[in-house]
């Protein structure tokens, strides 16, 4: 028996395919260290995105992701790391769930 896409997609929004456009990423390290990274942004949807990161990031970990950073229409969004899957070339596929605006 084989499953459609549709049947497999976990999702239960909207997705928008970003076509690896850059976003830019903030979190605290493990030591209180703020960092930051210009990474592909994969998926985006109402729930979360869907990143490429070449580094690994700790589940529920809280991350701000902005985009059009150098813009002054720039946008910020705030999550938490929800998933942190090693890919065969080394890099992470992280998942972000977005933080609601209850």
């Amino acid at each position: 028996m084989t499953e459609s896409s549709d049947e497999m997609d976990r999702r239960q929004s909207f997705r928008l395919d970003m076509e690896k456009e850059l976003v830019d990423i903030i979190w605290l390290d493990g030591q209180g260290k703020e960092r930051s990274k210009k990474i592909a942004c994969l998926d985006f949807s109402r729930g979360g995105l869907k990143i490429d990161c070449d580094q690994f990031l700790p589940l529920q970990t809280p991350v701000t992701i902005e985009f059009k950073s150098a813009s002054t229409n720039s946008q910020k969004l705030y999550g938490k790391v929800l998933r942190c899957i090693k890919q065969e070339n080394g890099w992470y596929e992280v998942a972000l769930t977005l933080d609601s605006n209850d």
